[in-house]
Parts: structure tokens; sequence; C-alpha cells
């Protein structure tokens, strides 16, 4: 097909060939997870694949299946490659998880192929998997008491670990050297490059049949188009000045909250985010490298405005001041375990506080805003082999304009899902007593808060160590216009001889070892209420007292509904309650 310019590229060609790189990143992702050993990959889709631009690395397109955090920081990561890697050939797969190089924590381990076509480099495939173990202080990397970048686990930078296809055995033995259950990650290596290889197929599958012209034109329209349609939408936010603000519980080393202050300036169709005035770097490992702040950004105002396509064009009319001398601007050598998971969530917070007062009926109230990372590493004396095992839990949805929040939904950083508990229980040790909605938990409003989720797990044999960096555990997710904020995040330990023991910093710890009989129990938090919970209809607060989400007393206390000993509203008690 000959090249086409601007005007004559028409819609139903860009639309087709649009969902064609879609579709190309979308069946990498479904190789990776299909392939992938690790139930953090398999099973939670803790991961995401895409195509990157050839000479800066900038987003071209990124699967619907994709980790929405990993928009920004892959093409910045790609970047870094670009400026490293000067003699990529067909088939080389270069490994890299250095945080300050584009990246997020240290167990997400990012893949990157180019992509030649024709004889010639066109651009580059990569992909982010999180590997339950990259060595460190405690099995599955997340240090609560890291205080350098060290403690957390092995960094790499760019290097080639397959060269034109072939395994390079010298660089394989070093990483198998320095991380746990070492003999089970070689399923995951190999699942991560063979999805870069589908990647490889189709798209040279997409070249050929539309050329390579008329495909490189349609990435130049799409990008264009994601920017006019970006700009159209922050046309529609008045001009001005908007602040909001959010809060991490503590790093994890010194026991008080660090603030985000956020700034956000709208003039025109551009928005500009300022972070300058939050707090200075921290000692533990609740630092964010600047590819994750940008990159929590980006996904905030995706959350707000879905409709606008995924591409680097989009981004391009979000302006970013770096929040140098901050803790959103980690540099080398402070510890980030926490940055991805959970700042990056209180970043995107702190842009909804903020555009709440601009565009209340765009917007929502906090929602859970953490991963939940609980990481159990132990050795199983039945199989004889040691374990690491990651598991990501859901929590509650803000509440809205429009109706109430979801419960038990994904963190707002991806579509990670908590692995199913039967899945969980055939890989390791462990045995699941509880798996529940946590009750009470969704903030009032008028819209309500969705509820968080609450679970108990034991081990059944042998001895292990758990570590979690969570957040929200000192406050609730904030509610907005009114509404209140959402239940907190709660961690308990009940030993066998009778003995509790709650964390110092409620949401972080590590190295806590757990025996038989032993009981951990988490509570994610709840998503915060929206509007004033007195205007909320008595006959949904009935309903969800029905359902088991709060009590009856709760009822009257949050949200002034009276209800009578069958369950139903107390009209003229209601009336008293709210007047």
């Amino acid at each position: 097909m000959n090249a086409q310019t601007d005007q004559d590229l028409d819609p139903v060609t860009l639309t087709v060939i649009q969902n064609g790189l879609a579709q190309v990143c979308n069946e990498m992702d479904l190789a990776f997870c299909r392939a992938a050993f690790s139930p953090v990959i398999s099973e939670a889709m803790d991961r995401s694949d895409g195509i990157y631009a050839l000479d800066d690395g900038a987003l071209i397109a990124q699967g619907e299946l994709g980790l929405p955090v990993f928009v920004g920081t892959m093409q910045y990561g790609t970047q870094a490659v670009i400026d490293r890697i000067k003699d990529p050939e067909p088939d080389d797969v270069i490994i890299c998880n250095d945080p300050y190089l584009g990246g997020t924590h240290l167990m997400d381990v990012r893949f990157y192929r180019p992509f030649f076509y024709r004889g010639r480099l066109y651009c580059w495939l990569a992909n982010t998997g999180h590997w339950p173990d990259t060595g460190g202080m405690v099995p599955g990397g997340f240090s609560a008491r890291a205080t350098e970048v060290e403690q957390e686990g092995l960094r790499l930078p760019p290097v080639k670990l397959f060269k034109r296809g072939v395994l390079d055995a010298e660089i394989l033995a070093i990483i198998q050297s320095n991380i746990r259950i070492a003999d089970q990650r070689i399923g995951d290596i190999q699942a991560q490059a063979a999805a870069l290889k589908i990647g490889d197929k189709r798209l040279t599958a997409l070249l050929d049949r539309y050329g390579e012209e008329t495909v490189t034109e349609a990435i130049r329209q799409l990008r264009r188009r994601s920017n006019q349609l970006m700009r159209a939408k922050i046309a529609e936010i008045p001009d001005g000045v908007y602040e909001g603000e959010a809060f991490v519980d503590s790093d994890g080393v010194v026991d008080q909250p660090l603030r985000i202050a956020m700034k956000i300036t709208v003039a025109g169709d551009e928005m500009t985010f300022d972070m300058t005035g939050s707090s200075p770097p921290c000692r533990g490992p609740m630092n964010s490298v600047i590819a994750t702040t940008r990159s929590s950004v980006y996904l905030a105002i995706k959350h707000i405005f879905p409709d606008v396509p995924l591409n680097a064009g989009a981004y391009e009319p979000l302006k970013i001041v770096d929040p140098k001398g901050t803790f959103l601007y980690a540099e080398y050598p402070r510890p980030v375990s926490g940055c991805a998971a959970e700042v990056s969530q209180r970043i995107a917070e702190a842009v909804f506080a903020a555009l709440t007062k601009a565009v209340p009926d765009e917007l929502f109230a906090a929602p859970a805003g953490s991963s939940g990372n609980f990481a159990l590493g132990g050795h199983d004396p039945v199989k004889g082999r040691s374990y690491v095992m990651y598991v990501i839990s859901g929590g509650g949805y803000g509440g809205y304009a429009e109706g109430d929040g979801l419960s038990n939904g994904c963190s707002t950083i991806g579509i990670s899902k908590s692995q199913p508990v039967e899945v969980l229980e055939q890989y390791f040790p462990v045995l699941f007593h509880r798996y529940a909605l946590y009750e009470g938990s969704g903030g009032p409003g008028k819209s309500r808060g969705g509820m968080g989720l609450n679970y108990a797990v034991s081990i059944r044999r042998g001895e292990a160590r758990a570590s979690m960096v969570m957040d929200h555990g000192r406050d609730g997710p904030q509610g907005a216009l009114g509404g209140a904020d959402g239940g907190p995040n709660r961690v308990r330990f009940t030993f066998a001889d009778g003995r509790c023991y709650e964390p110092e910093h409620k949401s972080k710890d590590q190295d806590v070892t757990i025996r038989p009989g032993d009981l951990v129990d988490v509570s994610t938090p709840g998503g915060g209420g929206y509007g004033d919970p007195f205007a909320r209809d008595p006959a949904k607060v009935a309903a969800d007292v029905a359902k088991g989400y709060y009590t009856a007393e709760q009822a009257a206390d949050l949200f002034g509904v009276a209800l009578t000993a069958d369950g139903s509203v107390d009209a003229a008690g209601t009336d008293r309650l709210r007047g």
C-alpha cells in the first residue's frame, strides 16, 4: 500500500491498524500469563507488554490487559536501553530491573527486544513481569526496613540476556546465584522472552499486510489524535490552580507520615503538576523513582478520561515539574520497594483530591489505594524445597456521583487481581481460613465506598517469614464532597500460644516468624464515601444492612437512618436522626 498523507489515511484503515497494534500487545500479555510459572504473573497478571518508538522509546501501544502503572515507566525504561545498548541485533533480549533507569522496584523485571522489519530496526517490544523474589533482606523483596537499594535485592543494568536468540548462561548464573527459588525462575524467564517473540511475529504480520509506510503513518496520526483528544478534555476543566494532598502512613523506618502535596495548574488545554512541596527523601523504602512518579500522574488522568486512546500523545499536554528534593524523586541509593504498588497510588489519590474541586461529576472518592503486598517465604519440608508466596489483594473503590464504589476491586495502578486461594494452597503450604468482604469498611456517603477485603492465612508445616509493605493503615482512603473516609488497612498476627501482635507501623513490617497454628489476619481498605452520608437514600442503607455491609447501629450513627426490628426503614426515627 502506498504511503498516505495525514489527510487521506481513511478512518477505517486507521482504526483497524490501531486495534491491530493493541492486539499485538494483548497476545503478548496472554502468552506471558499462560506460560509463566509464578502465580503472581499467571494468575494475578502482574505484568504488561507494549510497543515503543525507535528513537525515544515513546509509547506506541499497550494492551488492554497491561498494568496502567507501567504505561509511563516502560517508555522511560526503553529510552534508557536505547541510550545504553548501541548494537542491538535481531532476537536479542535485554534484561533490566534498575529502578533509577525508568523502573519501579527491583521485583519488576523488564525485558526489551529490538524489532527488526526487513533487516532494519523499526521499534522496540518490551514487557515487565513481577518476579516473586530478586534477593535482598527478606523473601519477596518487600523489606519494610531497608535503608538502601542493595538491601532490596539484585539490581541489573541493561544487559543482553539473550544474544541473537541464545540465552547467555553466564548472566543467567549471576541472576540465579543472587535470588531465592532460583530453579523456578527459568520458567518465568522463558515465558517473558517468548511473549516478546510472539509480539515480533504478530507485528511483522501487521506490517506485511498494511505496509510499513501506512503503519508508520497510522502510528503518527494516532499519537496526534490522542494529543488532541486529551487537550479537548483538559479544555473543559475551568482554568485555575487546584490543590490536593495525600499521605503515606510511614516509610517503614521512621513512624511519621509522608505528605504528597499536589498543585495542578490548568491553563487552556494543558495541565501542570507540581509536587515540589512534598516531604523530603525518606530513610525507608517508600521513595519513588521519577519514572514511577510521572507514570502515576498519567494513570490518574487516564482514570478520569478513560476514553483517550493509550499512547504517548495522550500525555504530551501533561507537564510534570520534577519534584527534586522530595521522596518522589528518588536517586541512588534510596530504597524504593514501596514506590510501584503504594506510593504511586497515593500520588494518584492526590490528583483525584485536587481535581474533585474542579470537575466533581467526573471524579470519585479515593479508592483503597493499596496493593496489599504480603510476602511469605519459607521451606516446605514435605516437598523438600523453598518457596516465596506473594499475595496481591483488592480493596474498595470510592463512591461517585452516579453510584456506590465497587467492593474488592483491583488496585488503582493496575488490573492485577488476587490469586485464587485454591491456587495458592496448591502451590504453597498455606491454608486460608477466611476470605470475605471487610464489613463496615466502605466510607459513608450519599454514594458509599466499596468494601475492602478480609482474609486470614496460616502455614500448614515448617516455618516461614512474613513481610508486608501496604498502606492506608494510619488513615483510610479520603472521602469526597462531604463523604467520610473508608476503613483503614489492618494487619494482626495471632500466635498459637495466645500472643497477639500488630505492626508498629500498622501497614508495614518484615521478618515476622510464623509457624503452624499462627494466624495472619489482613483487612484491606474500603473506598471513601462521596457526598453527605445523611443524603443517602434510606432504602439503600437498609439494603446495605440486610447484606451485612453495616450493622443497624452503624446505619444510625453513620447515615442517620433508623431501622425497625425487621430491618425496614423507620421513617420517623430517621427524620429525628437527620433533623
